[in-house]
């Protein structure tokens, strides 16, 4: 039988790195606070949280739902049978883990979950990365306890201030700043040459990548170091463009590294993104992707460059001026130390922490 004094702690969200890793973090603090908890993530069998939450040693149980395309498809015909199904398969995980509170990170994941949760009884968290808040949070609004934000700006969206935390975006537990020489020369680096990141996330950026490779040659001229991580979706691709100074990965494992051996990131704006470089304090170059809901990652991106935090350039300008860009700020001591003080100012490295407690607030008052 069920302990019922238990704290069990369900988390709903994935599909991309932006909607799994905040929850990952929060997860990780709960486990250092309160051990003893139980913690079950829900997913999807084919994105990434397949994965990455059962070699973390967390319990995994899967839902048969996916995202409503805004294009004309044939596979939003089987919408309304996949979201019955996963109303359903909800339904029966709430009655079996008896969770106290659900923590939906805002992917269409999280619709059903949050909802099957919220007629079984239990508290309910919601996570907002983006500045422009996601369709789910705003319908699941007011199933929530709490809705934590990492922007000032997604306030204007909700209808419910009582509810709106700006918590900020929660980081993994084993994000840290490391020496710059000894991170270099892990990457088998010269200390005294300027160091550039490339990363599209997971599944790598396409425009990035293929602006990359046809300018590989000015990339040599400026004597730079690169880490360039393809996704693997493209690492086969390029990886022959590896050398002693162009480092090609599918995917890094030590980002911790890779960002503290860095002068300047080149990345998308996704919130997990922002949240980690901002905690860092590493200058980045933002290219939004333009494949992502209601153009969230642009506004990201320009709710930093508003405050003199990063730069951006549009996925449109990659061909032109990406190259030009990264030449002229990589070389620019004044605005690096500018851009990494700037973006260091907006981080909030307890967040995770900060969200953890209040789940543990909520779980106290189901027990």
């Amino acid at each position: 039988m069920t302990n019922e004094k238990t704290y069990r702690f369900i988390f709903a969200g994935g599909g991309t790195g932006g909607h799994l890793y905040p929850a990952i973090a929060v997860a990780q603090q709960l486990m250092e606070l309160k051990p003893d908890a139980e913690i079950l993530f829900v997913g999807t069998k084919t994105k990434i949280e397949a994965n990455v939450v059962p070699a973390l040693g967390f319990k995994f149980r899967t839902i048969w739902i996916s995202g409503f395309s805004r294009q004309l498809t044939l596979r939003n015909l089987l919408f309304p049978v996949k979201l019955i199904t996963a109303l359903l398969q909800s339904l029966k995980i709430m009655i079996s883990f008896k969770p106290n509170v659900v923590i939906g990170t805002g992917s269409y994941i999280a619709g059903p979950v949050v909802w099957a949760a919220s007629v079984l009884g239990a508290k309910i968290i919601l996570l907002e990365q983006n500045s422009y808040p996601g369709i789910t949070n705003r319908l699941l609004e007011k199933k929530a306890e709490e809705i934590h934000l990492s922007f000032e700006e997604s306030k204007k969206y909700f209808r419910q201030e009582a509810k709106l935390k700006l918590t900020g975006n929660p980081i993994r537990i084993n994000l840290v700043k490391k020496d710059k020489d000894v991170s270099k020369k892990q990457f088998g680096f010269d200390n005294e040459k300027k160091t550039l990141f490339i990363t599209g996330g997971s599944l790598g950026a396409k425009s990035i990548n293929e602006s990359i490779a046809k300018n590989i040659e000015r990339v040599k001229d400026y004597n730079l170091q690169v880490i360039w991580q393809t996704g693997k979706l493209y690492f086969d691709k390029y990886k022959h463009f590896e050398s002693d100074s162009i480092k090609v990965l599918s995917f890094v494992d030590d980002m911790s590294a890779a960002y503290s051996a860095a002068d300047l990131v080149v990345a998308r704006a996704g919130a997990t993104t922002i949240a980690e470089v901002s905690f860092l304090g590493v200058p980045v170059l933002f290219i939004p992707s333009p494949n992502v809901a209601a153009n969230h990652q642009y506004k990201n991106a320009m709710a930093l460059k508003d405050i003199e935090a990063g730069e951006v350039i549009n996925d449109t300008e990659i061909e032109s001026n990406l190259l030009n860009k990264i030449e002229s700020m990589i070389n620019d001591e004044d605005l690096l130390k500018k851009f990494s003080m700037n973006i260091k100012s907006i981080s909030k490295p307890d967040a995770a922490k900060v969200i953890a407690e209040r789940a543990i607030m909520l779980a106290e008052r189901r027990l």
